[in-house]
């Protein structure tokens, strides 16, 4: 039977979180909120409008939030042209895809970034399938993301692994059936993503692809 390895990508394989942490700091400060840069860090992974109310509550000014979106969307596409990716991901990709893995990518990414994500990897010819923001209802934690990814695969969740940075990763992951695997490569510590349910963690892709052997994706 095919196996799926599916994959977030900011903070797990390319080295991005810290980018939406500081342009979302950005798109707050502009539009008058105070919010601290710890705590945008703890949300990235959740979908824009997600983010938003997470960070500003129920009693914000819903009708900025587009507007929001937008300024970060805007801060961020400024780096486009040079964002890195993590050690090793593009290697990992591909051992998984000659193992005989199918590796599909589940993001909060779209369009223009989504592109920009692929070509710092530059593993294509690894990578089976997308499933990004614009493709569900809810993104994670909701386990959508993830569903969608395996029926890009074909493969069901008990044959799937998933891998991720954050504890709305894990979460996801947990929700859809799937074994998870957390990278520390995005910021999270490995208590808070062995508490939301991953069952190794590594320090990143290298980490990863070094003992892949005895993972859940030998």
């Amino acid at each position: 039977m095919e196996r799926a390895a599916v994959f977030d990508v900011d903070g797990t394989l390319a080295d991005t979180n810290h980018l939406h942490v500081v342009t979302w700091w950005e798109a707050f400060r502009q539009a008058g909120h105070q919010v601290p840069m710890h705590a945008v860090h703890r949300a990235v992974g959740l979908p824009s409008a997600d983010l938003v109310a997470h960070l500003l509550g129920d009693d914000r000014d819903a009708g900025q939030d587009a507007e929001l979106s937008a300024a970060h969307k805007a801060l961020y596409g400024q780096y486009f042209d040079r964002l890195p990716a993590l050690p090793g991901a593009g290697e990992l990709l591909r051992r998984l895809a000659a193992d005989g893995w199918r590796v599909v990518l589940a993001t909060s990414a779209g369009g223009a970034e989504l592109g920009a994500l692929r070509r710092a990897i530059d593993a294509d010819e690894a990578i089976t399938a997308t499933a990004s923001s614009d493709d569900v209802d809810a993104g994670k934690p909701a386990p959508e993301p993830v569903e969608h990814a395996l029926e890009l695969a074909g493969v069901p969740a008990e044959r799937a692994v998933f891998v991720g940075d954050t504890v709305w990763d894990m979460t996801a992951g947990r929700r859809a059936g799937v074994r998870c695997v957390g990278v520390l490569s995005g910021g999270i510590p490995r208590a808070d993503l062995v508490a939301a349910g991953a069952e190794a963690v590594y320090d990143g892709p290298a980490g990863l692809l070094k003992e892949l052997a005895g993972s859940p994706l030998r």
